[in-house]
């Protein structure tokens, strides 16, 4: 028990002041699922820019149909004072 008490001091002191250690095991348990992360992104990024490059040379122009069309002609016109 008290040799499992001394490893358990040791490893916190070797976070605690050793810097090189700290990032190795920062990256053991955070680096990997960081990296992933932005390779997913950078991924999402370039498929996405990769979509809007094939859109440019579309153009399309939408026409309404009588239906969708009203017959205003537009409204009575107000005359009004201009408060300064």
């Amino acid at each position: 028990m008290k040799i499992l008490f001394n490893i358990f001091l040791i490893l916190i002191l070797l976070i605690a002041f050793v810097p090189l250690f700290r990032r190795f095991v920062f990256h053991l348990l955070v680096g990997r699922q960081i990296i992933k992360e932005q390779q997913k992104q950078y991924k999402a990024q370039q498929q996405k820019q990769q979509r809007q490059q094939g859109r440019q040379g579309v153009r399309v122009d939408n026409v309404q149909t009588q239906q969708g069309r009203s017959n205003f002609q537009g409204g009575e016109y107000v005359d009004y004072e201009e408060v300064k």
